[in-house]
């Protein structure tokens, strides 16, 4: 969760390349909570829920105004004997504007959220799969996202 009177103004991902082999696309999600008095000041502080072993992260995303609200996730779904990712990339809003993340391109975008009441996210949690050895990793499979007022 951000720190009491923070919230999210930005994001950042880890993301794993594409590569021949064994893929497993979005591996984590930061965010970048601030005060609402103090946008993007260096003082802001980050905060993420379990992360994925592979890639690296990508640069922030800062709203040009305003806080996250709501969210869209693109996930893959099952291939069957094939290569597995789970999810791949999310999209946030934040006022009128639409942040697109850097995430690969495979499977589908869902649905958007609903919008926070308050004032902005302000917490997330995900669920990532643990290292199968030999078998086909997914490393970030689902994401929740917390509304503050």
């Amino acid at each position: 969760m951000c720190p009491p009177g923070t919230y999210a103004a930005g994001f950042s991902l880890k993301v794993e390349d594409p590569i021949d082999g064994d893929d497993t696309a979005l591996n984590g999600i930061r965010l970048h909570c601030v005060a609402s008095n103090s946008m993007y000041s260096p003082n802001s502080a980050s905060v993420q829920s379990a992360e994925g072993s592979w890639g690296g992260w990508k640069a922030i995303k800062w709203c040009p105004s305003g806080f996250l609200t709501a969210f869209q996730l693109r996930v893959e779904s099952s291939q069957g004997g094939g290569d597995d990712t789970a999810a791949n990339n999310i999209n946030f809003k934040c006022g009128e504007n639409e942040l697109k993340g850097d995430g690969t391109n495979w499977g589908d975008w869902g649905g958007w959220s609903e919008r926070c009441d308050g004032k902005g996210i302000c917490g997330i949690k995900t669920l990532v799969e643990e290292p199968q050895g030999r078998g086909d990793d997914t490393a970030l499979n689902d994401v929740h996202m917390y509304c503050c007022a």
